[in-house]
C-alpha cells in the first residue's frame, strides 16, 4: 500500500479509503469486523463513515473496530443528512452541527473526528454560520480537520474565500463523485482541489457497481442498488452510461485484468485523488478492489479507458482551449 498527504494537512493516508456505508445494512457485525481486519492487513488506514449510514449503526460498529488502533487509523464522518423525525434534525446550522457531532463522537467512541465533513449543500444556512460553527469544534478538538462532500466547486471556492478573509478553519477535503461516467468533476472541482492544495476522497468509483459488469448481459443482477433503489436507478439511468460500462468490462478483459480494479485504478490515477473510496458488503467483493493498490496504470490504460466514455464539456465551452492549452499565449 503507498500512501499520500491528504491535502496540505502533513497527515499521510493510504492510497485507498474504505467506505463504511453498508455497515450495520448489507454487512453486519461478523462481514463489517472481517472486511475491516482486511483492510487492515492491506495497509488501509483511511475509514469514511457518516451520521446517517444505517440510521447511525455505521459509526457505532465502526466505533467498536478502531478502539484498539484509534492512533493508527484516519477516521471521518458527516453531517447535514437528515439523522430524525424532528424538523431540524438535519441541515448544516449551529444547533444541528453541535448536536450532531456529540452523537457522532459519542457512536464512534472516540474523543475527536478526523475529518468532519458538511455532506451535502445546505441553501437555507449561511456559509459564515457554518463555517463558525466548525472553526469552533476544531478549537474544541473535537474535530481536526474539516471537509465537504456533494458541493458545486463555485461553492468551495466560496467557503474557501470566506475562511481566509475571516480567518476560519478551511475545507481540507473534498468528497465528490468521480467515475468513468460520472465525470463532471474533472471540469472545476479536481482543477479546484490542485489549485488550493485540497485532498480529494472519491465515492463511487465503480458506479453503484454499474462498471463491475454485474448489471450487464443475461446474468444480470437484479438485486443491485441500481435496480432496487430509486436513487441510484436515477443516478444511473441514461442509457449512455451502459453503453459506456460494456464497452468498459470488454476493455478490461482485453487486458486481463478485474472491470472491479481496472475502475479503482482509473479514478486513484488522476493526479488531483488521494484515494478513491472503496466500498463492499463482503471480504470477497472486496478482493478485487484492494488489488487496485498494486495494478500498474500506464497513462496509454488511462487514456484508453477515458476513450469509452464521453468527456465532459469544458468549463467556459472554449473547445480550441481544451485542445491546445497554451492556445491564448500563442503567437498565432
Amino acid at each position: 500500500m503507498k500512501y499520500k498527504i491528504l491535502g496540505r494537512t502533513g497527515v499521510w493516508v493510504s492510497e485507498l479509503c474504505f467506505g463504511t456505508m453498508s455497515f450495520g445494512n448489507e454487512a453486519d457485525e461478523t462481514a463489517a469486523a472481517e472486511m475491516f481486519g482486511k483492510c487492515r492487513e492491506a495497509g488501509i488506514n483511511f475509514f469514511d463513515c457518516a451520521n446517517n449510514y444505517s440510521n447511525g449503526r455505521a459509526e457505532e460498529i465502526l466505533g467498536n473496530l478502531i478502539g484498539s488502533c484509534r492512533d493508527e487509523v484516519v477516521i471521518t464522518s458527516k453531517v447535514s443528512q437528515r439523522i430524525g423525525k424532528d424538523i431540524n434534525a438535519r441541515g448544516s446550522s449551529r444547533r444541528h452541527i453541535m448536536l450532531a457531532v456529540e452523537q457522532s463522537l459519542k457512536r464512534l467512541k472516540t474523543d475527536r473526528i478526523d475529518v468532519y465533513f458538511i455532506h451535502h449543500f445546505d441553501p437555507f444556512t449561511p456559509m459564515e454560520e457554518t463555517l463558525q460553527a466548525l472553526t469552533d469544534l476544531v478549537r474544541q478538538g473535537k474535530v481536526l480537520y474539516l471537509g465537504v462532500s456533494n458541493w458545486a466547486a463555485w461553492q468551495i471556492t466560496k467557503a474557501l474565500g470566506l475562511s481566509a478573509q475571516y480567518g476560519l478553519a478551511r475545507f481540507e477535503c473534498i468528497e465528490p463523485m468521480y467515475n468513468i461516467v460520472k465525470r463532471q468533476a474533472e471540469v472545476e472541482i479536481l482543477p479546484l482541489a490542485e489549485s488550493e492544495q485540497v485532498g480529494v476522497i472519491a465515492y463511487s468509483p465503480l458506479g453503484a457497481g454499474l462498471l463491475s459488469g454485474k448489471y450487464l448481459g443475461e446474468t444480470a443482477d437484479a438485486s443491485g442498488r441500481i435496480i432496487k433503489n430509486d436513487m441510484y436507478a436515477k443516478r444511473y439511468s441514461d442509457p449512455q452510461y451502459r453503453d459506456t460500462a460494456a464497452r468498459f468490462v470488454n476493455y478490461a478483459k482485453e487486458i486481463g485484468v478485474s472491470p472491479v480494479t481496472l475502475a479503482v485504478s482509473w479514478v486513484k490515477s488522476h493526479p488531483a485523488i488521494t484515494a478513491p473510496i472503496i466500498g463492499a458488503r463482503n471480504v470477497s467483493q472486496l478482493d478485487p478492489a484492494l488489488a487496485s493498490a498494486a495494478f500498474s496504470m500506464t497513462p496509454q490504460i488511462r487514456e484508453a479507458v477515458c476513450q469509452l466514455s464521453i468527456r465532459p464539456a469544458s468549463a467556459t465551452d472554449r473547445l480550441e482551449e481544451v485542445l491546445d492549452p497554451n492556445y491564448k499565449f500563442s503567437n498565432r
